[in-house]
């Protein structure tokens, strides 16, 4: 993860949005097509961002002040804010104005660098509001320029009227939720928030196991809140990823040594919510890969910024620039299942590239700190 080759006074030649070669400038092929010069410009892979919940009402600026009053996450979601905040705003909204608003989000992300997003449903929890979120999610994927993937995030926390009888929400996920997504083609990956106060272990394998029969691959919201075997479950139902992982200790790092699961650190969501940061110097340290993800939504990580997602990785996660450079686009494409065509400058790979300014060095990006350094972005989906 602390190696990222490099070339000077270099060419990558794109046709047909596909990166077909690339090299040392006197080896560049001397055939008629267009050419940009990006003299003393730097030219990187774009960043791909592999958790995001991009599709909501409004901002929970009210929750924020809550927050600044010394008021805790849990605190706060025990009075019908957090999620459920969301989704009550959400069920009055339209499809269009979701859309509306989604649209400008994720436009700002892709000024920010950003060529590749997983957005998830889970501020509905109602069937009516989640396939609205997802529709909103597939219509994005028909009009931007990059590659989005959709997660269903039913099982992101219990309705209110559901708070004392679980078993009967999740059956509408299964019985009712999932058909129409099956049907309709609305997603990609299932995403359950298998957690301290959310969903047990044994709720969260009921849903992966009916989710996996209509073709969705698993991800994991786990261990933000404690070791309530998040990472153990991500593991055993081969999930893509697990993402949070702000407690994590050596029986979970040793389970996701024996799998292909990407652990996920989420430093903005620390940040704001001024909790643990996942300790990524521990995990790199043991073997293992991991990925950065902006956890973009209203509620504890109002940012679309990776350039300063890689800043606080470097400062609090006790990443290198170099390691968290490859957590946001390499690794991260493995956290989305599109390592094959997104995250590195690599032939036969789709041409998302960013350019920025001149630098002396890679370590001066994360170093100026909340800038967004991305002066123009190529993208092909």
């Amino acid at each position: 993860m602390d190696a990222v080759e490099s070339l000077q006074n270099a060419f990558v030649l794109v046709q047909d949005g596909i990166i077909v070669n690339y090299g040392e400038m006197n080896k560049c092929p001397n055939i008629d097509i267009e050419i940009i010069d990006l003299k003393d410009k730097w030219v990187l892979p774009a960043f791909v961002d592999s958790h995001t919940h991009l599709v909501f009402a409004a901002p929970r600026h009210n929750e924020y002040v809550m927050r600044i009053k010394g008021k805790t996450y849990a605190e706060i979601a025990a009075e019908g804010g957090g999620i459920l905040n969301s989704a009550k705003k959400l069920h009055t909204l339209s499809e269009d104005q979701l859309f509306d608003m989604a649209l400008k989000y994720a436009n700002q992300a892709i000024l920010n660098g950003t060529a590749a997003l997983e957005i998830k449903s889970g501020y509905g929890l109602t069937t009516e509001s989640e396939i609205k979120m997802l529709r909103v999610i597939k219509r994005l994927k028909s009009v931007l320029p990059i590659t989005v993937k959709s997660t269903f995030l039913g099982a992101h926390a219990f309705p209110i009227e559901f708070k004392n009888n679980h078993q009967a929400y999740i059956d509408i996920i299964i019985n009712e939720m999932l058909p129409i997504i099956a049907k309709e083609d609305l997603a990609d990956f299932i995403d359950v928030f298998c957690d301290e106060g959310f969903y047990s272990v044994e709720e969260t394998k009921q849903i992966l196991d009916a989710a996996i029969q209509i073709g969705l691959k698993p991800k994991i919201h786990g261990n933000e809140l404690g070791l309530t075997g998040g990472v153990q479950v991500a593991v055993e139902f081969n999930a893509l990823s697990v993402d949070h992982l702000e407690h994590i200790g050596d029986e979970e790092i040793d389970c996701l040594k024996r799998s292909k699961t990407m652990p996920v650190a989420l430093p903005g969501s620390s940040f704001f919510l001024k909790i643990p940061y996942t300790p990524a110097r521990k995990i790199i340290d043991s073997g293992l890969p991991i990925a950065l993800a902006s956890d973009f939504n209203p509620g504890s990580s109002p940012n679309c910024n990776l350039w300063f997602i890689w800043s606080l990785a470097c400062l609090y996660n006790g990443m290198t620039p170099t390691e968290a450079l490859n957590a946001l686009t390499i690794n991260a494409a493995n956290a989305m299942g599109i390592s094959d065509t997104h995250g590195s400058v690599t032939i036969g790979k789709k041409a998302n590239l960013m350019v920025t300014k001149a630098f002396e060095h890679i370590n001066e990006m994360p170093y100026w700190f909340t800038q967004n350094h991305t002066e123009r972005i190529f993208t092909s989906k």
